[in-house]
């Protein structure tokens, strides 16, 4: 099969001018609606946020009112989904890339295969059925996203197929600190296909307590002695194929999967996400995160239940909605899972 060629960088994301141009700065001076001083007062008790000067606390307000007017005018208009204050609320997009997602790395899946079910569920939360899915996590000021994604995604699949064993919380620093040799790079950025073909070769992964995280590389200290998950094999999804990601996480277990991160995302709060101008192309995928399930809405529209990996004060409790069925910003371009059993 013909070798699939991805570009996901957890993370950098390529705009076009003109659709960045519409998320430029709308405040070009420091005098603010007593609304908003008292709002940015409310957000940093929230959010825990001091600055180290009058200069700082001012830039920081600049960008909080920015944020609070592209937010503000999202809900005014009809998208289906709605955008709200978070722990980002006092970046712009630029900083935001830089400190949540990354620098680009290519990668390769050597093997892709279509996933065929006769028995998938018309909806499915992996939630729902039993202890199978670890609570939200946060990765920091570190483009660490893929290895939330491929803990996420062992941490179930093992759960779920390995009778008796419990649900661990398994370590993301370890991958961090240890998988370079498979095409990955710490905080800045790598691939849970090829994560997986580590935990594979090197036989295991610790857990969450004895290789706890730290949001930034360090030297490699695995024990395989403490190891508590490990990978008999890796199924790539083939590229672009959303059914066979319905079919895996209807009948297998949560799948990793990855999508482009455009500047409305930042401010994401509720409501099934779609963006037509974000991209699909596998140049164009930046952010690893974890399909947990899928659903329809009241309507009849289906979308993706996905966990994400930047605290519980992100979207719905830390996970978010996306549209299914369109490929909507390439999140059936990258997908994969670990087989955890012969």
């Amino acid at each position: 099969m013909k070798m699939l060629k991805l570009v996901l960088f957890c993370c950098t994301v390529v705009l076009q001018w003109q659709y960045y141009h519409c998320f430029e700065p709308i405040v070009m001076n420091s005098r603010y609606a007593n609304e908003e001083v008292a709002l940015f007062k409310q957000w940093m008790v929230k959010h825990q946020r001091s600055y180290n000067s009058e200069d700082e606390h001012d830039y920081r307000l600049l960008k909080f009112v920015n944020n609070l007017q592209i937010i503000n005018r999202h809900n005014s208009e009809q998208h289906g989904w709605e955008m709200g204050l978070n722990q980002f609320s006092d970046m712009d997009f630029e900083e935001f890339r830089s400190n949540i997602l990354g620098d680009p790395q290519n990668c390769s899946a050597t093997k892709t295969r279509s996933f065929f079910a006769s028995n998938t569920p018309t909806r499915k939360d992996w939630r729902e059925e039993g202890n199978y899915v670890t609570a939200i996590k946060n990765q920091g000021h570190c483009g660490s996203c893929w290895t939330f994604s491929t803990t996420g995604c062992l941490e179930s699949a093992t759960a779920i197929h390995k009778e008796g064993h419990p649900l661990y919380t398994l370590s993301e620093q370890q991958l961090v600190d240890c998988a370079t040799a498979f095409d990955d790079f710490g905080c800045n950025g790598g691939l849970p296909s090829h994560a997986f073909e580590y935990i594979k070769y090197n036989k295991g992964l610790e857990s969450e307590d004895d290789y706890p995280y730290d949001a930034k590389m360090g030297p490699c200290e695995f024990d395989p002695t403490l190891a508590k998950a490990n990978v008999y094999d890796v199924v790539n999804i083939t590229k672009d194929d959303e059914e066979s990601i319905v079919n895996a996480v209807g009948t297998m277990n949560p799948v990793s999967v990855a999508f482009q991160v455009t500047p409305d995302f930042q401010h994401y709060k509720s409501g099934i996400y779609s963006n037509p101008k974000c991209g699909s192309l596998p140049s164009q995928v930046n952010h690893a995160v974890l399909a947990v399930g899928y659903d329809a809405d009241v309507s009849g529209k289906p979308y993706w239940i996905i966990k994400n990996s930047w605290g519980t004060t992100f979207g719905i409790e830390g996970y978010f909605y996306m549209e299914r069925g369109s490929n909507m910003c390439g999140v059936a371009t990258c997908a994969s899972y670990p087989i955890v059993v012969p």
